[in-house]
């Protein structure tokens, strides 16, 4: 078929010049962009925080629904309407050129109201700094879809000749691709219908990802549209005696050329091939991974047998639809070598068996449904087999970086041969307790992993790298043994810490190295009648002063480090010993961005760490910074941020509880949290690193890297990862494991809200002063009374114990009940203080809001205004002077 494009530009001009002949297309097009607005910037985009159009692509098919009929429905109905449909057919033009000509004009209306609402873009740009890649394939995804829903839409306009009509059987129309999904959930056939789905389709798009599967259903899906357009506007050249015969023929043909396309669609979306525009290329596979599943060995090939849930809570959505895309794409890259199985697991079925048969475990999801919280069992696990060997991830949390996961767990297997990791038995008591620490689990999926005595000689050959956290509870022999492998210049991970945090397995601030050991019989104490030998006596006084000299370096063992600097005012409540180091803390150096450990790190949180130096003592040592705080920073000592608990009975110990707000003098310098401490001299070899907190590697980082439950990524997993993987020589997956999306946010609200929160920190802070202000009064009060009992010589010595005990039962009555209102006053100012704050955000939030919803329509109005007055002036001058009204 030779088509003329003059012919069909002369039908584009006309038709796209009548839509904004009047005002009713100006009109549509402000109302699609202040729709598109208020969907756009909703509660949920301020509480997301980041500078993304993610709500108005969740709302797009909806409002779709309304718009395209709205552009289409005069298409067809308004030329038969006025009878013009004969004169536009008599042209010399063949139907498909008219067909087209049309088709592009409502596609060039479309695209001018599409162009309209990149206001939102400027919006975001003012707000934060979002990612280009990212809303440009948002916007393709907005017109591919729109240009598809245009052709359903002319399609209805086609059926009648009234454009009200027309616009009820385009809502119709279009509203099968986008509720075809829940009608197969309702017929049970959900996966099946979802393929077909315009929004699974469009999903992708949102993501900063270009399907070619996609693109295929939104090409098919226009093409058969307009098919079907053409066999509507040639029936009435049919013969009224052979239209059941034509009309079926072309319902074969319609029919055939649907499964067709449906299967090419189909065909070509298990290739799984993909434009990945996001900046960071997150959903792209790594160089390091090609290259791992390129040298794959075949005559070794590796199986992923992936157990999903068939449906998740939306928190989890995302997680399993990006985890589905990498193992397509590791099947595609891994070929032969390479078989991915997907498990459809459902509660109580034989697939959720076999998942727990190899340790797959379901997680208990919190997530809300139909108004209601309920738990949901989920299944996101995987496991990696090969003749070699196996590695199990037990739950995809939203947090972990899946394809990390995914190559480490291929690269493992394949070898033949792990490294090993001995982790030496101390008082932090890593393995052997009632549940192994979390940092133990995760090694179990890289490393070979077993436990080192320190009671004999530690033999470094039959390890790669030794792990040792609290080297300071070790006894002298213990401790000898240790300094000996140090010096060896074996490597070594060591993690110390002058006041640990970490609950793990009943570890915490008892075994802090200034406390003495805790009693080996269960801690019954002296109500036990545990008996046995007291415990042995730390090296050192716990102050680990062999291991140091070793290191070259200097620790002590009860000072901490405060840095106020805190980058999360939702975190204002914790006190300055919680240590962000960030790259924005006041230093540039806080990750050494020459070190491969820390090169790719962003963010870290210390908790009570203590600082290391170098001694400098040692000729040819080098002493490496890896972390460092910011110069808004400090050091206390332990009498200056520790309060006496009292005595311990069941543990035999004196109790330790942290100031709550200790007198803090900044000094204005940096200090070194962990460094990586080198020497090549043969009498004095060195390969340690040491970091002076084990709250680092607690459980709770670890649980929180994969269930992402904080909304915001710390780097300390990824850190402790990167210093074994540097110490064992294996430096493979650091790049990937340091590889993440870069934090955007909307910094001019974060901004404002910082503002916000930080008077209200300052007005919750001076009113829990002045209350403990109060109470201090109150206890002066009491001691004075009972001192001038005291003094009182008037009085014997059993009136006076009687006096005094009546006077401190009355003023402890008192002191209760002032306490009591104290505490309750301070709770009501504090109340009110958070609910003014809360509201300036609310209104922070409802003026942005505003804006952002009214401001883009008005350049659509000021051209729409423009164009009325052009048409006006114009019908003005060809107006003879003898048809003009006097006045």
């Amino acid at each position: 078929m030779n088509l003329r494009s003059k012919v069909i530009r002369s039908i584009f001009k006309r038709n796209f010049a009548s839509y904004f002949s009047g005002v009713l297309g100006y009109l549509f097009i402000v109302v699609f962009v202040v729709a598109g607005g208020a969907m756009a910037f909703n509660a949920k985009f301020f509480t997301a925080n980041e500078p993304t159009l993610d709500q108005l692509t969740a709302w797009f098919p909806l409002l779709l629904l309304f718009f395209i009929p709205a552009v289409t429905m005069n298409v067809w109905a308004d030329e038969r309407k006025t009878g013009t449909d004969e004169l536009l057919f008599t042209m010399p033009a063949t139907d498909m050129e008219i067909l087209l000509g049309k088709y592009l004009a409502v596609l060039a209306v479309y695209s001018v109201a599409l162009l309209f609402s990149t206001t939102h873009v400027l919006v975001l740009m003012f707000l934060g700094n979002p990612d280009w890649g990212l809303l440009l394939t948002t916007y393709f995804g907005y017109w591919i879809a729109g240009a598809a829903l245009l052709s359903a839409g002319m399609l209805a306009s086609c059926l009648t000749r009234s454009m009200t009509v027309a616009f009820v059987l385009g809502v119709v129309v279009c509203g099968v691709p986008v509720f075809i999904e829940q009608v197969g959930e309702f017929l049970g056939l959900r996966e099946l219908f979802a393929t077909l789905s315009l929004g699974e389709q469009f999903r992708d798009f949102g993501m900063g990802i270009i399907p070619l599967t996609a693109l295929l259903y939104f090409v098919s899906f226009t093409a058969f549209m307009l098919y079907l357009n053409l066999i509507l506007i040639k029936k009435r050249i049919w013969h009224s005696s052979k239209r059941v015969g034509m009309g079926s023929q072309f319902a074969v043909r319609a029919a055939c050329l649907a499964i067709t396309l449906v299967c090419v669609t189909s065909w070509f979306g298990y290739a799984a091939l993909r434009v990945d525009a996001t900046s960071e290329r997150l959903f792209s596979l790594s160089s390091a991974t090609q290259e791992i599943l390129a040298n794959l060995d075949a005559k070794r090939p590796i199986e992923i047998q992936a157990f999903l849930s068939s449906d998740v809570p939306r928190e989890y959505v995302e997680t399993r639809k990006q985890l589905v895309g990498l193992l397509r794409q590791f099947d595609e890259l891994g070929g032969n070598k390479l078989e991915v199985r997907y498990v459809d697991v459902e509660p109580f079925s034989e697939a959720a068996d076999e998942a727990r048969h190899f340790g797959i475990e379901p997680v208990d999801v919190m997530t809300e449904q139909d108004g209601r919280r309920s738990d949901v069992e989920v299944f996101l696990g995987a496991i990696v087999l090969s003749s070699y060997d196996k590695v199990v991830v037990p739950f995809f949390g939203k947090g972990l970086p899946i394809e990390y996961e995914l190559t480490r767990s291929v690269q493992t297997v394949a070898n033949e041969k792990r490294h090993k990791v001995g982790v030496l038995r101390t008082d932090a008591d890593l393995t052997s307790g009632s549940r192994e620490w979390q940092i133990i689990t995760e090694l179990k999926k890289q490393y070979d992993v077993e436990e080192v005595s320190p009671e004999s000689e530690i033999n470094g050959d039959n390890f790669d790298v030794l792990l040792a956290a609290l080297p300071s509870s070790l006894t002298d022999s213990e401790m000898d043994n240790l300094v000996k492998y140090v010096q060896s210049g074996k490597p070594a991970l060591i993690f110390d810490d002058p006041f640990p945090l970490t609950f793990n397995n009943g570890f915490g601030v008892t075994n802090a190295p200034r406390q003495p050991k805790p009693n080996p019989n269960g801690h019954m104490g002296m109500f036990g009648g545990g008996g046995g030998p007291p415990p042995q006596q730390k090296a050192d006084g716990g102050r680990a002063t062999r291991l140091l000299e070793a290191l070259d370096i200097r620790w002590q063992y009860d000072r901490v480090v405060f840095d106020v600097n805190n980058p999360h005012p939702e975190f204002g409540s914790l006190p300055p010993e919680y240590v962000f180091i960030t790259r924005h803390g006041g230093n540039p150096d806080a990750f050494n961005n020459e070190n491969p450990i820390t090169r790719g790190l962003q963010e870290l949180i210390g908790i009570y760490p203590g600082t290391v130096e170098h001694r400098n003592s040692i000729g040819d040592t080098e002493f490496t910074p890896l972390l460092t705080t910011g110069s808004d920073s400090g050091l206390l000592d332990w009498s200056e941020f520790v309060d006496d608990g009292g005595f311990n009975f069941f543990s035999m110990q004196q109790t330790a509880q942290p100031r709550r707000n200790p007198f803090r003098r900044l000094d204005r310098d940096t200090h070194v949290i962990a460094a990586h401490i080198t020497s090549k001299e043969e009498d004095h070899k060195l390969n340690a690193i040491f970091v002076s907190d084990i709250d680092m590697i607690s459980d709770f980082f670890f649980q929180e890297r994969n269930l992402g439950n904080l909304g915001i990524e710390f780097d300390n997993v990824t850190f402790v990862l990167n210093a074994v993987d540097t110490l064992a020589g294996d430096d493979s997956f650091i790049d990937l494991r340091s590889r993440r999306a870069r934090h955007r946010t909307l910094k001019r609200v974060e901004a404002q809200k910082r503002t916000f929160l930080e008077h209200a920190n300052k007005a919750e802070q001076e009113a829990d002063r002045e209350a403990d202000d109060e109470l201090a009064q109150r206890r002066e009060q009491l001691k004075k009374r009972a001192e001038e009992i005291e003094k009182d010589e008037n009085l014997d010595p059993i009136a006076k114990a009687q006096m005094l005990q009546q006077a401190q039962e009355a003023e402890q009555q008192r002191l209760r009940l002032a306490e009591a209102q104290i505490e309750q006053r301070k709770n009501h100012d504090i109340g009110r203080i958070r609910a003014q704050t809360n509201r300036q955000i609310r209104s922070l939030e409802s003026n942005i809001r505003m804006w952002a919803v009214w401001l883009p329509p008005i350049p659509a109005l000021c051209l729409g205004l423009f164009v009325f007055g052009r048409r006006v002036q114009s019908e003005r001058r060809n107006v003879s002077d003898s048809r003009r009204r006097k006045t």
